[in-house]
């Protein structure tokens, strides 16, 4: 009974569900990026730097020596391929990612409360540079009169 009283107070804790709902939106968020990375950005790209005619996802080299139209078409043939234009969507990708989540964490960042610096309850000696309390009227170390 033990066990099972500590897994519970474990697993309801606030970090535990914060976390398991982060990985969750982080999986739905990422999707969208994917989404934006395959769809909008990589057409648009492959377009400007290929004027249509090969998409990002068939810049592959076939190890076999042999030429494909295609990566579907290498694969099928059941040739070894170097993937380097999946490789390139992933790196675009990872690199979305990142600048949207450091603009959100940014933006978080503006509006958090900035902490309020501690209330002064000490002042300066003029003569021997000692803190003392800010009300005090004679220093306790040099006992010169502050008044």
């Amino acid at each position: 009974m033990k066990f099972f009283k500590e897994f519970r107070d474990f697993a309801v804790k606030g970090n535990v569900i914060d976390l398991a709902v982060g990985v969750i939106i982080g999986g739905a968020f990422g999707k969208i990026v994917t989404s934006l990375v395959n769809d909008i950005i990589m057409p648009l790209l492959t377009f400007i730097t290929r004027r249509g005619q090969l998409s990002f996802e068939n810049l592959f080299i076939a190890l076999d020596g042999n030429k494909y139209d295609t990566l579907a078409a290498a694969q099928e043939a059941g040739a070894s391929t170097f993937n380097y234009g999946l490789f390139l969507t992933n790196v675009l990708d990872f690199l979305i990612i990142s600048l949207v989540i450091f603009i959100f964490i940014r933006q978080i960042n503006r509006f958090r409360k900035k902490p309020e610096p501690a209330p002064v309850s000490t002042k300066e000696c003029p003569y021997c540079r000692t803190a003392i309390h800010k009300e005090a009227v004679r220093c306790p170390n040099c006992t010169s009169d502050l008044g």
